[in-house]
């Protein structure tokens, strides 16, 4: 899973829908691979303003990455620092991917394995939407 999809999920438990703590959720046991793809400054600065910015960072440390920019870069990249920033960003939010943990709701404690790349986001019943299954025998 790379770093960028986690900026775009929230805990999928029905009481954490309107809890600011469900957002980001935390990563546990984080196994994190770089994957060397090829550089895209027209991507990032087009996914730049719709990036939460605070979580980016706090993921960010979580994992050990702490030369993340305290603010939100606006894309330019006419200076060579402006290009370093850009080309750091490319580098967390798409090379590096976690591919083993689990990521934890700040709000419920609820954990999301990931193995091989791959989230579970399914629920188990009693924390999934609250529907009546109704039985077709009398």
């Amino acid at each position: 899973m790379k770093l960028l999809t986690v900026n775009f999920l929230t805990c999928a438990v029905k009481v954490c829908k309107s809890s600011a703590a469900s957002f980001p959720l935390h990563f546990r046991d984080a196994e994190v691979e770089q994957r060397e793809m090829d550089y895209n400054p027209t991507f990032l600065s087009n996914i730049l303003p719709r990036l939460e910015w605070d979580a980016i960072v706090t993921v960010a440390a979580e994992l050990g990455f702490t030369n993340v920019p305290a603010t939100k870069p606006d894309g330019n990249t006419e200076t060579e620092e402006e290009q370093q920033v850009m080309r750091g960003l490319h580098t967390l939010l798409l090379e590096t991917e976690v591919v083993e943990g689990k990521m934890v709701c700040g709000n419920c404690g609820h954990e999301y394995k990931i193995k091989e790349g791959i989230a579970n986001f399914l629920l188990p019943n009693h924390l999934g939407t609250s529907r009546e299954v109704v039985s077709s025998k009398p």
